[in-house]
């Protein structure tokens, strides 16, 4: 969308948008002229010098996986932008445990991987609804994962973890509309800092995909970006995975 004044800009929050996939979605945003907030808990300089890249971009620190996170963060954008139209939830947590260690798999795993990839994304689903619904055309798009679709993934809990939030943005398409759309991406294996030691997995995907090759930050932000603007698509979860989910 072409850019206008600053009280008719659209806005957009986009929940672990300092680095990785959500820094792309960030940048995205905003070369299609959204005023960005990039929220951030661990990577504040990071998330600084992003916004710094930005026309006109904003910095929030937060913890989302804190309950009352969210609803501080809505309350900042309310009070400082006036409006809401576009939320992004691409922060998470995964660990590295081989599916068939399941005695490795301990409750705090379960816990800490649940809270931040399935209530976290929730409560601010919670905050934002409010504001997003006076948008008139409010979207939410949540960072899923190619795990949470098919058998594989870091962890069991965080395939799992990533399975329940596809289904809860298939529920939430069905149960805000017609102000909000609800959807997901599920990405393959993508070149960020989470998967900068996985060499030898990244070697069969460059050896195996269809598309013979691994996927960036930016190539998942561009769907991030299509589905906000696809308005007659809600509920969905779009696989961006270079073919790997095509091998059997």
């Amino acid at each position: 969308m072409a850019a206008g004044t600053s009280a008719e800009r659209r806005v957009a929050v986009v929940g672990g948008g300092s680095t990785g996939i959500g820094a792309a979605v960030s940048r995205r945003l905003d070369a299609d002229g959204y005023r960005v907030v990039v929220v951030g808990s661990k990577s504040v300089e990071e998330g600084n010098a992003l916004v710094a890249e930005l026309r006109d971009g904003m910095f929030l620190q937060a913890d989302l996986g804190d309950p009352d996170g969210p609803a501080g963060v809505v309350r900042q954008v309310e009070e400082r932008l006036g409006r809401l139209d576009a939320l992004v939830y691409s922060a998470g947590k995964t660990a590295r445990i081989p599916h068939p260690n399941i005695h490795e798999v301990t409750d705090d795993v379960w816990s800490g991987i649940l809270q931040m990839n399935v209530l976290a994304p929730w409560h601010f689903v919670q905050a934002a609804e409010p504001l997003l619904r006076k948008s008139g055309d409010g979207s939410i798009v949540m960072v899923g994962a190619l795990a949470g679709v098919d058998v594989g993934g870091s962890s069991i809990p965080y395939a799992v973890s990533k399975a329940a939030m596809h289904h809860m943005c298939k529920l939430l398409g069905g149960a805000l509309g017609p102000e909000i759309r609800v959807n997901a991406v599920a990405p393959g294996f993508i070149d960020t800092r989470w998967t900068a030691g996985w060499e030898e997995f990244r070697t069969q995907i460059q050896e195996r995909v269809p598309l013979r090759r691994t996927g960036t930050p930016e190539e998942v932000a561009e769907l991030v970006l299509g589905l906000i603007k696809s308005t007659y698509v809600t509920g969905q979860t779009v696989v961006a995975d270079g073919g790997l989910s095509l091998l059997v």
